[in-house]
């Protein structure tokens, strides 16, 4: 796979960055990968590189680049803390436009006709949701969105995967349980939960539970995904 930087348009005049990484292997279809609230990450990058290394084209676009460009932290207890800060200042309009337009950006490719879908963790759990419902995407997948249950009167309009540890602090099992309710009857809506998994299994701890649910959302994708989609 070849990795690197793109620019996007943001329809103002000004560009924001995405990380990208392209399939040595292309399907035809790209995912756009949405941060947690510490930016895009070596963990952020380190996955899309696993979506381009199942033939996916991945962008992970930088949805705090009008707070902060290039915003990179850690867990620690003062970046933890910064985390926060940008996550009360974060335009959750603007960065779904953000998300729009890395769809466009990608739609925009020479030859590219296949399906978009975002993938989104945390903050961008949240975001993936909401996208699939206000945004022409093909698919989404929700890795313990936090917030996504102040949000399901906005039912999506694509299918859509949920992932979320029984063990979340910040997703409580009140809150799963009314976003597991409220898709219980879409046939295009899966809903896992992971016995004895936290917030951010995904990229850190719970090994087993971070592999099955890839398996489980590339799964999803190639499922949902056709050739030629556009």
């Amino acid at each position: 796979m070849q990795t690197g930087s793109t620019n996007i348009d943001a329809g103002d005049g000004r560009q924001f960055h995405a990380y990208a990484s392209l399939p040595a292997q292309p399907n035809g279809h790209a995912v756009i990968i949405l941060q947690e609230i510490f930016g895009v990450t070596a963990a952020i990058r380190a996955l899309a590189d696993k979506y381009a290394a199942a033939g996916y084209l991945a962008l992970a676009p930088d949805l705090f680049w009008r707070l902060e460009p290039g915003v990179e932290l850690s867990h620690s207890k003062d970046d933890l803390e910064r985390a926060f800060g940008y996550l009360q200042r974060f335009d959750e309009a603007a960065g779904l436009d953000d998300i729009g337009r890395t769809a466009e950006h990608i739609r925009a490719q020479p030859g590219f006709t296949g399906g978009v879908a975002a993938v989104g963790l945390c903050l961008g759990g949240k975001l993936a949701f909401r996208a699939a419902a206000g945004l022409d995407i093909d698919a989404a997948a929700v890795f313990y969105g936090v917030g996504v249950e102040d949000h399901l009167g906005e039912a999506p309009t694509c299918p859509i995967i949920l992932h979320y540890g029984d063990q979340d602090r910040y997703a409580s099992a009140d809150a799963q349980a009314r976003i597991e309710a409220a898709l219980r009857e879409r046939a295009d809506a899966t809903f896992y939960r992971y016995p004895g998994a936290g917030h951010g299994f995904y990229t850190r701890g719970a090994t087993d539970a971070a592999a099955l649910a890839h398996e489980r959302t590339v799964a999803f994708l190639h499922s949902v995904l056709r050739a030629g989609q556009r």
